[in-house]
């Protein structure tokens, strides 16, 4: 092959890579050009341009593999409230349902880790306690950028005036939305070993920590999740706390307790209470150990003492008792 024959090319593939529109069929498509087996051919005066075509179809498809994604701009808004309608509502137990919200097209439901968001009737006027509107939070189960969803997972407490009023709801209503709402600034390995004591649908931001936390190879925080329900039917996003547990066994234990167990329950049962605790989590005399509280507010007031609205209170009950001290616990 001449060397003039080859220069000679040079404005012509500079001209085609001008022409190129980057967008992803055409990586696709480039990149197939490249990979595609080659035939023999008779020696031909095309074959320097069919390599200088290659080469473009190498370079095209090695961008397309290692472009980087620009994140979706996200759905939600700290400081005002969205209306968002209910796309569909999937059973999950006999007192709990996913519901599932459309968001805005091309947005994120994403939240930082630790966050939630709160929630409010689309008309305040239907949905009020002591004269205020009802205002609750919630913290997603899932969180995807190319979904446009928005999931919640809630449990219907009888005493829970959002939940039941949730729980009425139909595919085409409404409700408003706000946040995100951040709770816990989670930085990665900065606990030995972080405990995290849940209970009911006070699941699903110890889930949110746990997902993005296992998710990352760096990781080398060990879990503990202590997660009490009545009955074994109660148990919610059982399946993927499992799942979670068998990929990653050695940096989460997963230990359920039950209220009410079956006869063939084969777990601990009861509260869970300064015995457990015990058994189960690093002392406080242990350096870089957190533990994380999440339930109904009885079972949080006895275990690290009562909230103070979205403020966390005084540290009290068992965990206070054992000798933890208010840097070491955190309730949300």
């Amino acid at each position: 092959m001449s060397f003039l024959r080859v220069a000679s090319l040079r404005p012509l593939v500079c001209q085609l890579l001008s022409k190129v529109a980057f967008s992803d069929a055409s990586f696709r498509l480039l990149a197939l050009v490249a990979m595609r087996p080659k035939r023999r051919k008779k020696k031909s005066n095309l074959l320097p341009l069919s390599l200088a075509l290659s080469g473009l179809g190498g370079i095209a498809a090695y961008v397309y593999l290692n472009r980087t994604i620009e994140p979706l701009p996200p759905a939600l808004n700290p400081d005002q409230f969205i209306t968002l309608p209910l796309k569909k509502v999937v059973p999950y137990n006999h007192n709990s349902s996913t519901f599932v919200f459309e968001l805005p097209p091309k947005t994120s439901s994403k939240l930082p880790v630790a966050s939630c968001l709160v929630v409010r009737a689309t008309d305040p006027e239907a949905l009020k306690s002591n004269g205020n509107p009802v205002v609750r939070p919630y913290t997603p189960v899932e969180t995807k950028d190319n979904t446009n969803e928005l999931v919640l997972l809630v449990k219907k407490y009888e005493t829970g005036v959002m939940s039941k009023y949730m729980h009425e709801m139909k595919p085409g209503d409404t409700l408003d939305v706000k946040g995100p709402i951040p709770k816990f600034p989670y930085k990665e390995n900065e606990f030995d070993e972080v405990a995290l004591i849940g209970g009911g649908s006070g699941i699903t931001p110890l889930y949110q920590v746990l997902t993005h936390a296992l998710s990352s190879r760096f990781n080398t925080t060990k879990f503990k999740l202590l997660y009490s329900n009545v009955t074994e039917q109660d148990i919610l996003l059982r399946e993927e706390l499992d799942a979670l547990a068998k990929k990653y066994p050695s940096t989460l234990e997963v230990v359920y307790l039950l209220d009410k167990p079956g006869n063939d329950w084969k777990g601990p049962s009861g509260f869970v209470n300064a015995d457990v605790i015990k058994k189960y989590v690093a002392p406080p005399t242990q350096q870089r150990t957190m533990v994380m509280v999440c339930g109904p507010p009885p079972q949080v007031a006895s275990i690290a003492g009562k909230k103070a609205g979205m403020k966390q209170g005084p540290l009290g009950g068992v965990l206070k008792e054992l000798g933890y001290t208010e840097e070491q616990v955190f309730k949300f």
